[in-house]
């Protein structure tokens, strides 16, 4: 490895992305270095995933003359083209990462004449072929959990992801039924974004035909030098801002991306790492804005069937828009790491070989709750315990 330092010279050994595009593709092999829930948000086309940290016993895998790695910003990656030179292979690293790859596509799209239609092909497919597994729940979640009644006024909030944005697709559709008398506003936090993420959301908007309304804040710079759970603080003034704003507008709720996947995640996160049982709510009265709600329509939908529809279009998206860190995957209402969110998902596709029903047993659990065999439960704030009327039975 010593000799590896002394001959690596990172000037040697990176590729633009424009350079990347006029290789044969054959002639290489591309890998992801980043972590796994950042591979699954979004990657380039082709790239095999190995993170970082697992690659030194896996090169081997590595097909091809040339080995070109890269992560979110071309930075860690850095590591990953050392090693590989130091075990013989011509490796290269993208300048740049991800995001770089991402810009020249927002590039491309700007010129493509096709833009001012494209949309069009992404209602199609919400209403053919992702009806059964994206629309008719969405319109579920709509009418078991009374998520949307007539008069509403919903504040879309759209962080720029996949599962935010595709929600505002669908509440568009939904406008288009019209069974009753409902209005919505699709609301943008520019909470400090770099100048990268702001173009990527702005782009996917004009692409998608979302007419969204964008705000600023300071919120990044307000949890910077934050040690203890900046994502919680983080997520928490998000919250507050958004409610603030979606109040201005006249709006009486905020609906916010959650699936289902974050739902049962959420409740094994809960009895594992937090050592109580609860779930996250389909709708929630807020505590601290008088009349205003938070509701969650994409309560029913699987996370895998939103990247079908995501690739199925050919769409990309941001991922962790923060600008302080390449590790963030998501920031998280819950307050937990993201590292446990990855352990648990992982611990329930382990489950999931064995037990096919796993994941909507997980869901139910919260709906089939019996008090008769629960040692203690709190209800509004008050806790209760089986011993209080054990006795008068």
């Amino acid at each position: 490895m010593e000799n590896a330092e002394e001959i690596f010279d990172i000037s040697e050994s990176e590729i633009t992305v424009s350079e990347l595009a006029l290789w044969d593709k054959n002639s290489y092999v591309l890998v992801d270095v980043r972590d796994e829930l950042s591979y699954a948000y979004g990657h380039l086309p082709d790239a095999i995933h190995i993170p970082l940290e697992q690659l030194a016993g896996r090169v081997s895998e590595l097909s091809g003359s040339k080995v070109v790695v890269y992560c979110k910003k071309g930075e860690t990656s850095v590591e990953a083209v050392r090693l590989l030179r130091a075990e013989g292979r011509e490796a290269y690293n993208l300048k740049g990462g991800y995001i770089a790859w991402l810009m020249a596509v927002v590039s491309q799209e700007q010129k493509d004449d096709k833009k001012d239609t494209f949309y069009l092909e992404v209602e199609q497919s919400i209403r053919k072929r992702f009806h059964k597994k994206i629309w008719t729940k969405f319109t579920r979640a709509i009418n078991d959990y009374e998520l949307v009644k007539e008069g509403d006024k919903i504040a879309v909030c759209i962080s720029g992801g996949k599962d935010s944005m595709l929600m505002a697709k669908l509440f568009q559709e939904l406008k288009r039924h019209n069974k009753f008398d409902f209005d919505v506003r699709f609301l943008v936090m520019d909470p400090g974004y770099s100048p990268e993420n702001r173009k990527v959301i702005e782009n996917n908007a004009r692409k998608l035909n979302i007419p969204i309304t964008i705000f600023e804040s300071d919120i990044f710079e307000s949890v910077f030098h934050v040690e203890k759970s900046p994502c919680y603080l983080c997520a928490r003034m998000r919250r507050g801002y958004l409610y603030s704003k979606a109040k201005e507008l006249g709006c009486n709720k905020i609906a916010l991306g959650h699936h289902y996947d974050d739902v049962i995640e959420t409740i094994l996160m809960g009895m594992l790492y937090g050592g109580q049982m609860q779930t996250m709510m389909p709708k929630l009265h807020s505590t601290n804005f008088e009349g205003m709600e938070l509701i969650r329509p994409l309560y029913l939908i699987r996370e895998c069937d939103i990247k079908a529809w995501r690739d199925a279009n050919h769409l990309q998206f941001i991922q962790c828009a923060c600008k302080f860190t390449d590790t963030c995957s998501s920031c998280q209402d819950d307050g937990q790491s993201n590292s446990k969110r990855l352990e648990v998902k992982k611990l329930i596709q382990e489950l999931k070989r064995t037990n096919p029903f796993v994941e909507s047993n997980i869901f139910k659990s919260v709906e089939n709750v019996n008090l008769s065999t629960v040692i203690a439960y709190k209800k509004d704030g008050i806790k209760h315990h089986f011993l209080e009327d054990y006795d008068a039975l």
